[in-house]
């Protein structure tokens, strides 16, 4: 965006979204978005359901952080997946200056909720394996519920003030955002030097604290099985943790590509938000049914 001086501060955003499309690839891609929409939310409410209809895995620690976990894709996908729809077949409908904040500020702290949400589980599955004995006491129900409400606090906290810095910012001239969510990259397309670095240094905090946390984590479970005597041990402790390396590799390989790339950009950038957006939240729930 261009910012000149003596120009009226735009008030609305126009989101470009995917501008070469016609309007029949338009009918598809939100044909395609829709489907991927309704299935995300349907798998993530089974597991909801399957947690809260049984008394026994609600008073399992794991089962508390997963159904959570389902919960937060949910919002996280409803945050952006409708409107993002809805521009695909009305090209050119503004979004208010603060529903677009509000939309920038919940996204992102979902994402940051999600990625405490992941190292809580990777340090329950390191609790359950490493130390089984103690596992009852350090990871009770009454701390699971603790760490999901910190996640929550902390991932909402996190992204406050770099939000409030990019509002304050004065956007004048043309309103289009060449994106389809309102993101950092096209609200920050003018110069901004010390409100880009805050937002950049939060973002890089988050993901390589929680991903270096992650992988230590999952190392030593690795290291505790290898040493098990019995090949059938290590078969089953192997396959408790697959399916959270499996989600742990979709979702920070494409958010790391994203946020800690600055050359992702453009179509190849726009495509990788789409990945990250709707298509991990839908795998998600086929590889924790799995």
């Amino acid at each position: 965006m261009n910012m000149t001086n003596g120009t009226s501060p735009v008030t609305k955003f126009i989101l470009l979204g995917f501008p070469s499309l016609g309007r029949l690839s338009r009918t598809l891609l939100c044909a395609l978005l829709s489907s991927a929409y309704a299935g995300t939310v349907a798998g993530n409410l089974s597991i909801m359901w399957a947690v809260l209809g049984d008394l026994r895995l609600q008073r399992l620690p794991i089962y508390i952080l997963l159904g959570n976990f389902a919960w937060v894709e949910i919002v996280y996908v409803t945050t952006t997946v409708p409107k993002m729809l809805f521009d695909l077949m009305n090209p050119g409908v503004p979004i208010s200056f603060l529903d677009c904040f509000v939309q920038f500020y919940v996204f992102f702290s979902m994402g940051a909720t999600e990625c405490f949400l992941l190292s809580t589980m990777a340090l329950d599955r390191y609790l359950a394996i490493c130390h089984p004995l103690l596992y009852p006491v350090l990871m009770s129900p009454q701390i699971s519920w603790v760490l999901v409400a910190s996640s929550w606090l902390v991932g909402f906290l996190r992204f406050m003030m770099p939000i409030v810095l990019i509002s304050q910012l004065s956007f004048c001239g043309p309103n289009t955002l060449d994106h389809f969510i309102c993101d950092r990259g096209p609200l920050l397309a003018a110069p901004a030097p010390w409100t880009e670095q805050t937002f950049s240094t939060t973002t890089c905090l988050i993901i390589f604290s929680t991903i270096i946390f992650i992988l230590t984590s999952y190392g030593l479970i690795i290291r505790a099985v290898l040493r098990l005597p019995a090949e059938a041990k290590r078969q089953k402790a192997f396959s408790t943790c697959t399916s959270q390396l499996a989600v742990v590799g979709l979702f920070y390989g494409s958010i790391m590509v994203t946020y800690v790339n600055p050359a992702a950009s453009g179509s190849s950038g726009k495509v990788v938000t789409l990945f990250y957006m709707v298509g991990t939240p839908f795998l998600n729930p086929l590889i924790y049914s799995l």
